[in-house]
């Protein structure tokens, strides 16, 4: 790992996602091709984006993290801004391509997600309302 990424756990995870405005995460393990492909690629988007945080969550060794994200195929990149995650997708992606996700997560009205977002968990929440809420529900 370079200077340009930070290596996320468990123990700095939230301080780093609380603390920082705009975070992009690496979900990755050492034994996955797609991973080491995909890896330089984010390494010069972390160069290129000084002004932002690119973590990466080693998977092996954070398994607490992948799960907590339902994390289900390797490589997965996560983009979270003002602590809400507005991108994520599993697969190496194209120089090409994280650039132009990154140049839509940074043209992103946060406002407008966080209200979207507000109206989404009002919607489960009147879906969740009445009898056999909560545990077991759906079963």
């Amino acid at each position: 790992m370079s200077n340009a990424t930070l290596e996320l756990t468990k123990e700095n995870f939230d301080q780093t996602v609380t603390d920082n405005e705009f975070v992009l995460i690496d979900f990755w393990a050492s034994w996955c091709g797609p991973c080491k492909q995909f890896a330089p690629v984010y390494e010069k988007a972390a160069e290129a984006n000084p002004d932002l945080v690119f973590a990466k969550v080693d998977t092996e060794a954070q398994p607490e993290l992948a799960a907590a994200f339902n994390i289900q195929s390797i490589p997965t990149l996560m983009i979270v801004r003002d602590q809400v995650a507005v991108f994520a997708q599993p697969g190496a992606l194209p120089e090409a391509a994280l650039t132009d996700v990154i140049g839509q997560a940074r043209n992103l009205d946060m406002d407008e997600v966080r209200r979207q977002v507000a109206e989404e968990q009002a919607k489960q929440q009147e879906q969740g309302e009445g009898p056999g809420q909560g545990q077991g529900q759906g079963q």
